[in-house]
Protein backbone atom coordinates (compact mmCIF):
# COMPACT_ATOMS: atom_id res chain seq x y z
CA UNK A 1 0.00 0.00 0.00
CA UNK A 2 1.62 3.22 -0.64
CA UNK A 3 2.30 5.90 1.51
CA UNK A 4 -0.48 9.11 1.74
CA UNK A 5 -0.33 12.10 3.28
CA UNK A 6 -2.60 15.48 3.67
CA UNK A 7 -2.64 16.22 -0.36
CA UNK A 8 -3.61 12.41 -1.10
CA UNK A 9 -7.01 12.33 -2.90
CA UNK A 10 -9.91 11.27 -1.34
CA UNK A 11 -10.44 9.00 -4.76
CA UNK A 12 -7.32 7.51 -4.39
CA UNK A 13 -8.10 6.03 -1.09
CA UNK A 14 -11.42 4.83 -2.04
CA UNK A 15 -9.73 3.04 -5.01
CA UNK A 16 -7.23 1.56 -2.96
CA UNK A 17 -9.12 -0.11 -0.60
CA UNK A 18 -12.98 -1.81 -0.49
CA UNK A 19 -13.31 -0.49 3.31
CA UNK A 20 -11.57 3.24 3.00
CA UNK A 21 -15.23 5.01 2.25
CA UNK A 22 -16.97 3.69 4.78
CA UNK A 23 -13.99 4.61 7.07
CA UNK A 24 -14.22 7.83 5.58
CA UNK A 25 -17.85 8.57 6.72
CA UNK A 26 -17.46 7.34 10.27
CA UNK A 27 -15.01 10.32 10.48
CA UNK A 28 -18.07 13.07 10.76
CA UNK A 29 -21.35 12.72 9.11
CA UNK A 30 -21.13 15.64 6.32
CA UNK A 31 -19.15 12.60 4.73
CA UNK A 32 -22.54 10.87 4.26
CA UNK A 33 -22.81 12.36 0.17
CA UNK A 34 -20.10 10.55 -0.36
CA UNK A 35 -22.21 7.43 -0.48
CA UNK A 36 -24.30 8.97 -3.92
CA UNK A 37 -21.96 7.36 -6.74
CA UNK A 38 -22.39 10.87 -8.76
CA UNK A 39 -21.41 13.24 -5.91
CA UNK A 40 -18.54 10.51 -5.44
CA UNK A 41 -17.27 10.86 -8.53
CA UNK A 42 -17.10 14.24 -8.88
CA UNK A 43 -16.15 15.47 -5.79
CA UNK A 44 -13.66 12.81 -4.50
CA UNK A 45 -11.34 13.24 -8.01
CA UNK A 46 -10.83 16.98 -6.72
CA UNK A 47 -10.72 17.00 -2.75
CA UNK A 48 -7.56 16.28 -0.64
CA UNK A 49 -7.80 14.89 2.65
CA UNK A 50 -6.67 18.70 4.17
CA UNK A 51 -9.40 20.16 1.59
CA UNK A 52 -12.16 17.43 3.41
CA UNK A 53 -10.96 18.23 6.40
CA UNK A 54 -11.33 21.50 6.38
CA UNK A 55 -14.99 21.28 4.84
CA UNK A 56 -16.21 18.84 7.60
CA UNK A 57 -14.53 21.08 10.37
CA UNK A 58 -12.30 17.77 11.68
CA UNK A 59 -8.36 16.91 11.40
CA UNK A 60 -6.01 14.91 8.85
CA UNK A 61 -4.93 12.90 11.68
CA UNK A 62 -8.73 11.84 11.78
CA UNK A 63 -8.35 10.49 8.54
CA UNK A 64 -4.60 9.10 9.04
CA UNK A 65 -6.27 7.22 12.74
CA UNK A 66 -9.21 5.37 10.31
CA UNK A 67 -6.98 4.79 7.37
CA UNK A 68 -4.01 3.26 8.89
CA UNK A 69 -5.79 -0.15 10.53
CA UNK A 70 -6.66 -0.99 6.52
CA UNK A 71 -2.64 -0.72 5.31
CA UNK A 72 -1.99 2.78 4.36
CA UNK A 73 1.44 4.32 5.44
CA UNK A 74 1.13 7.40 6.63
CA UNK A 75 3.21 9.49 6.13
CA UNK A 76 5.76 10.47 9.14
CA UNK A 77 5.80 14.40 8.24
CA UNK A 78 2.47 14.58 7.42
CA UNK A 79 1.44 13.05 12.08
CA UNK A 80 4.00 15.38 13.09
CA UNK A 81 2.32 18.82 11.92
CA UNK A 82 0.02 20.74 14.19
CA UNK A 83 -2.88 22.09 12.37
CA UNK A 84 -2.93 25.45 13.38
CA UNK A 85 -5.80 28.31 12.41
CA UNK A 86 -4.50 30.34 9.52
CA UNK A 87 -2.74 33.90 9.95
CA UNK A 88 -5.13 37.14 9.81
CA UNK A 89 -4.43 38.33 6.57
CA UNK A 90 -3.78 42.07 7.01
CA UNK A 91 -7.05 43.07 5.35
CA UNK A 92 -9.03 41.54 8.56
CA UNK A 93 -7.58 43.65 10.43
CA UNK A 94 -8.84 46.86 8.56
CA UNK A 95 -12.41 46.16 7.87
CA UNK A 96 -14.86 48.33 9.07
CA UNK A 97 -18.14 47.31 9.98
CA UNK A 98 -19.47 49.10 6.94
CA UNK A 99 -17.15 47.58 4.76
CA UNK A 100 -18.27 44.24 5.18
CA UNK A 101 -21.26 41.99 3.33
CA UNK A 102 -22.89 39.53 5.41
CA UNK A 103 -24.89 36.66 3.45
CA UNK A 104 -26.13 33.80 5.73
CA UNK A 105 -26.73 30.58 3.65
CA UNK A 106 -27.70 28.11 6.38
CA UNK A 107 -31.02 28.19 5.66
CA UNK A 108 -30.62 28.08 2.05
CA UNK A 109 -28.36 24.91 2.73
CA UNK A 110 -30.81 23.41 5.19
CA UNK A 111 -33.55 23.80 2.97
CA UNK A 112 -31.85 21.61 0.40
CA UNK A 113 -31.34 24.56 -1.97
CA UNK A 114 -27.44 25.45 -3.23
CA UNK A 115 -27.10 29.00 -2.56
CA UNK A 116 -24.23 29.03 -5.21
CA UNK A 117 -26.36 31.56 -7.63
CA UNK A 118 -27.19 33.71 -4.70
CA UNK A 119 -23.59 33.94 -3.43
CA UNK A 120 -22.59 34.67 -7.18
CA UNK A 121 -25.28 37.25 -7.46
CA UNK A 122 -23.65 38.91 -4.41
CA UNK A 123 -20.09 38.73 -5.30
CA UNK A 124 -21.51 41.06 -7.86
CA UNK A 125 -22.06 43.97 -6.22
CA UNK A 126 -18.96 43.92 -4.02
CA UNK A 127 -16.97 47.07 -4.36
CA UNK A 128 -13.30 47.75 -4.22
CA UNK A 129 -12.40 47.73 -0.69
CA UNK A 130 -15.61 45.79 0.64
CA UNK A 131 -15.65 42.45 1.87
CA UNK A 132 -18.26 39.77 1.63
CA UNK A 133 -18.69 37.28 4.53
CA UNK A 134 -20.45 34.12 3.85
CA UNK A 135 -21.82 32.62 6.98
CA UNK A 136 -21.88 28.89 6.72
CA UNK A 137 -21.81 25.54 8.38
CA UNK A 138 -18.86 24.63 6.80
CA UNK A 139 -15.24 25.90 4.92
CA UNK A 140 -16.67 26.57 1.45
CA UNK A 141 -13.26 25.15 -0.30
CA UNK A 142 -13.95 25.56 -3.64
CA UNK A 143 -15.80 28.69 -3.21
CA UNK A 144 -12.37 30.04 -2.19
CA UNK A 145 -10.53 28.29 -4.72
CA UNK A 146 -12.69 29.59 -7.61
CA UNK A 147 -12.75 33.29 -5.71
CA UNK A 148 -9.07 33.47 -5.22
CA UNK A 149 -8.39 33.11 -9.30
CA UNK A 150 -10.64 35.75 -9.65
CA UNK A 151 -8.46 38.17 -7.97
CA UNK A 152 -10.43 37.83 -4.16
CA UNK A 153 -8.15 37.35 -0.71
CA UNK A 154 -10.21 35.15 1.26
CA UNK A 155 -9.91 33.86 4.75
CA UNK A 156 -12.17 31.49 6.90
CA UNK A 157 -12.70 32.42 10.41
CA UNK A 158 -13.51 28.43 12.19
CA UNK A 159 -16.43 29.57 14.87
CA UNK A 160 -16.78 25.86 15.88
CA UNK A 161 -17.97 22.56 14.48
CA UNK A 162 -20.76 23.92 12.40
CA UNK A 163 -20.32 27.32 11.74
CA UNK A 164 -17.48 29.28 9.40
CA UNK A 165 -17.56 32.94 8.46
CA UNK A 166 -15.71 32.88 4.74
CA UNK A 167 -14.58 36.83 4.07
CA UNK A 168 -13.84 37.48 0.64
CA UNK A 169 -12.07 40.84 -0.23
CA UNK A 170 -11.93 42.89 -3.21
CA UNK A 171 -8.41 44.48 -3.37
CA UNK A 172 -9.37 46.52 -6.76
CA UNK A 173 -11.89 46.94 -9.48
CA UNK A 174 -10.12 44.23 -11.05
CA UNK A 175 -11.22 41.59 -9.21
CA UNK A 176 -14.71 39.69 -9.68
CA UNK A 177 -16.13 37.01 -11.58
CA UNK A 178 -17.92 36.51 -15.11
CA UNK A 179 -20.05 33.85 -14.99
CA UNK A 180 -21.76 35.09 -17.92
CA UNK A 181 -21.98 33.22 -21.73
CA UNK A 182 -19.26 33.26 -24.22
CA UNK A 183 -20.01 35.69 -26.75
CA UNK A 184 -19.85 32.39 -29.24
CA UNK A 185 -22.19 30.80 -27.09
CA UNK A 186 -25.82 32.08 -28.82
CA UNK A 187 -24.40 32.09 -32.37
CA UNK A 188 -23.84 29.04 -34.68
CA UNK A 189 -25.93 26.61 -33.05
CA UNK A 190 -27.30 25.15 -36.12
CA UNK A 191 -23.82 24.90 -37.55
CA UNK A 192 -22.49 22.58 -34.58
CA UNK A 193 -25.62 21.07 -34.60
CA UNK A 194 -24.56 19.88 -38.06
CA UNK A 195 -21.00 19.08 -37.46
CA UNK A 196 -21.72 16.40 -34.98
CA UNK A 197 -25.70 15.11 -35.79
CA UNK A 198 -24.40 11.83 -35.97
CA UNK A 199 -22.09 12.20 -32.79
CA UNK A 200 -24.54 13.13 -29.94
CA UNK A 201 -24.78 12.15 -26.87
CA UNK A 202 -28.19 13.15 -24.94
CA UNK A 203 -29.21 13.96 -21.35
CA UNK A 204 -32.07 15.67 -19.87
CA UNK A 205 -31.29 17.34 -16.24
CA UNK A 206 -34.88 19.26 -15.85
CA UNK A 207 -36.31 17.24 -13.11
CA UNK A 208 -32.64 16.86 -11.25
CA UNK A 209 -32.37 18.98 -7.70
CA UNK A 210 -29.87 20.86 -7.54
CA UNK A 211 -26.67 20.28 -7.53
CA UNK A 212 -27.45 17.21 -9.66
CA UNK A 213 -27.75 19.15 -13.52
CA UNK A 214 -23.89 20.07 -12.90
CA UNK A 215 -22.50 17.03 -11.56
CA UNK A 216 -24.47 14.83 -14.17
CA UNK A 217 -22.89 17.27 -16.94
CA UNK A 218 -19.54 17.07 -15.29
CA UNK A 219 -19.79 12.92 -15.08
CA UNK A 220 -20.77 12.71 -18.57
CA UNK A 221 -18.46 15.24 -20.15
CA UNK A 222 -15.82 12.75 -18.34
CA UNK A 223 -16.47 10.01 -20.55
CA UNK A 224 -17.80 11.83 -23.19
CA UNK A 225 -15.45 10.75 -27.02
CA UNK A 226 -13.08 13.75 -28.18
CA UNK A 227 -15.14 13.55 -31.64
CA UNK A 228 -19.02 13.64 -29.52
CA UNK A 229 -20.95 16.60 -28.56
CA UNK A 230 -23.23 16.64 -25.45
CA UNK A 231 -26.32 17.92 -25.92
CA UNK A 232 -28.22 18.96 -22.47
CA UNK A 233 -32.03 19.31 -21.85
CA UNK A 234 -31.83 21.82 -18.88
CA UNK A 235 -34.18 24.13 -17.11
CA UNK A 236 -32.02 26.82 -17.03
CA UNK A 237 -28.33 28.27 -18.32
CA UNK A 238 -26.20 26.59 -15.79
CA UNK A 239 -24.23 29.93 -14.77
CA UNK A 240 -22.28 28.26 -12.56
CA UNK A 241 -21.34 25.11 -14.61
CA UNK A 242 -19.63 27.95 -17.43
CA UNK A 243 -16.43 28.78 -15.59
CA UNK A 244 -15.82 25.32 -14.97
CA UNK A 245 -16.50 24.27 -19.01
CA UNK A 246 -13.72 26.88 -20.09
CA UNK A 247 -11.34 25.46 -17.55
CA UNK A 248 -11.91 22.04 -18.70
CA UNK A 249 -11.41 23.39 -22.47
CA UNK A 250 -14.60 22.87 -23.57
CA UNK A 251 -16.80 24.96 -25.66
CA UNK A 252 -20.35 25.42 -25.93
CA UNK A 253 -23.60 26.50 -27.22
CA UNK A 254 -26.84 27.63 -25.73
CA UNK A 255 -30.73 27.72 -27.44
CA UNK A 256 -33.37 29.10 -24.83
CA UNK A 257 -36.10 27.76 -26.09
CA UNK A 258 -38.88 28.77 -23.79
CA UNK A 259 -39.32 30.12 -20.28
CA UNK A 260 -37.91 26.84 -17.90
CA UNK A 261 -36.35 25.07 -20.84
CA UNK A 262 -33.21 25.73 -22.21
CA UNK A 263 -30.55 23.57 -24.71
CA UNK A 264 -26.99 23.20 -24.36
CA UNK A 265 -24.20 22.07 -26.64
CA UNK A 266 -21.28 21.25 -24.75
CA UNK A 267 -17.61 20.05 -27.08
CA UNK A 268 -14.28 19.70 -26.72
CA UNK A 269 -12.26 22.95 -28.17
Amino acid sequence: MKSINANTKIAYLIKAHPDALEAIISINSKFQKLRNPLLRKVLAGRTSIAMASKMAGCKVNDFFLKLKPLGFEIDADSISVEEKRSPLPAFITTLTKGQIIDLDVRETLASGKDPLNLILDKVKSVQSGQALKIINTFEPVPLIKMLEKKGFVTYADVISDDLVETYFYKKSDKAGIDVAPTESANHGWEEVIQRFSDRLVTIDVRALEMPQPMLTILSELDKLPGESALYVYHKRIPVFLLPELTDKKFDYRIKEISDGEVHLLIFRN
